[in-house]
C-alpha cells in the first residue's frame, strides 16, 4: 500500500491547482509538445500537452478529473516505457515521496527529450515557516527526514536552474505552507487531512501544537507576533522550481 493510498482519501477536497503557481510551472515547461506527469496524484498543474500521468497509488488515480490524460499505475522508480517517450516529464511536490530518488530522476531523465521540471522545496527555507518553528516542531524533524536537498537535485539532474515560486496570500492549493497569513485553516482536519507533512504525522502528535495556536489567535497573540504577514501579497516559503534542459 503506498503512502496516498493510506492518506490520500479526501485529497481532492483541499488540494487544487492554484493559477499563479501553474503558471509558472507552465512557462518552465516551455512550448514542449508532449509531457508525462511522474508522481502525478490527482493531476494537478497537468497542462493540455500532458500525454500520460505515472502515479503508483490508485486511490490518487480514482480522484483523477474526467477527461484528464490516462494514467499509469507505477512508481517513478520504475516505469513502463520506453526511453525519450515524452519531449518533457514533469514532478510535482513528489519527490520527497520516492523510495529511490536516483532512480527516480533517472527515470524522468530517461523518458524526456528536452526537459525536466521538478517543484519541490527547500528545506532550509521551510523549516524557518512559523507553523514549524513555534508550533509544530516535530513536523520540522519530520519534514528534516522528507526533504531532498536542492543541491542533490541538480547534481542527480546533470544542471539546472532554480526559481523561486512564492505563494499567493489566498492560495487555493492547500499544500503545506499554503495558509502561512490564514493559520486558523491549519485547525481545521480537514485541511490537515490534505497536507502530506501532517497527515503523516499524526493527531495525537500535533495536538499540543494546534491547542497553543488555537489559543494564540483567541488571544492575539499570532496576529502581534506576525503582523507584518497580514498586509503580504506573497511569500516565500522554500518552494522552489527546478528546470533541466537535456
Amino acid at each position: 500500500m503506498t503512502t496516498y493510498d493510506r492518506i490520500g482519501a479526501t485529497y481532492n477536497h483541499t488540494r487544487r491547482a492554484d493559477h499563479r503557481i501553474a503558471v509558472k510551472i507552465h512557462e518552465a515547461l516551455g512550448d514542449v509538445g508532449t509531457v508525462i506527469n511522474v508522481g502525478a496524484g490527482a493531476g494537478s498543474y497537468e497542462p493540455p500537452q500532458t500525454m500520460l500521468a505515472v502515479e503508483p497509488s490508485a486511490v490518487m488515480i480514482a480522484q483523477r478529473p474526467a477527461g484528464s490524460a490516462r494514467a499509469l499505475q507505477a512508481s517513478a522508480e520504475s516505469i513502463p516505457i520506453a526511453d525519450d517517450s515524452a519531449d518533457a516529464a514533469m514532478a510535482i511536490l513528489t519527490v520527497h515521496h520516492w523510495t529511490d530518488l536516483e532512480a527516480g530522476i533517472g527515470e524522468l531523465l530517461r523518458i524526456a527529450r528536452q526537459r525536466v521540471v521538478i517543484f519541490t522545496w527547500d528545506q532550509a527555507v521551510f523549516r524557518r515557516f512559523w507553523l514549524l518553528d513555534e508550533y509544530l516542531p516535530e513536523v520540522a524533524a519530520f519534514t528534516d527526514t522528507q526533504a531532498v536537498p536542492i543541491d542533490r537535485l541538480i547534481a542527480l539532474l546533470g544542471d539546472a536552474r532554480v526559481e523561486r515560486v512564492p505563494v499567493p496570500h489566498d492560495c487555493i492549493d492547500g499544500f503545506g505552507a499554503a495558509f502561512w497569513c490564514r493559520p486558523e485553516a491549519y485547525l481545521d482536519p480537514h485541511v490537515r487531512a490534505g497536507i502530506s507533512m501532517l497527515a503523516q504525522t499524526g493527531e495525537e502528535v500535533l495536538r499540543p501544537g494546534l491547542t497553543r495556536l488555537s489559543s494564540d489567535l483567541s488571544s492575539g497573540l499570532w496576529q502581534e507576533r506576525h503582523a507584518d504577514l497580514l498586509d503580504r501579497e506573497t511569500l516565500d516559503v522554500g518552494y522552489r522550481l527546478l528546470v533541466a534542459d537535456l
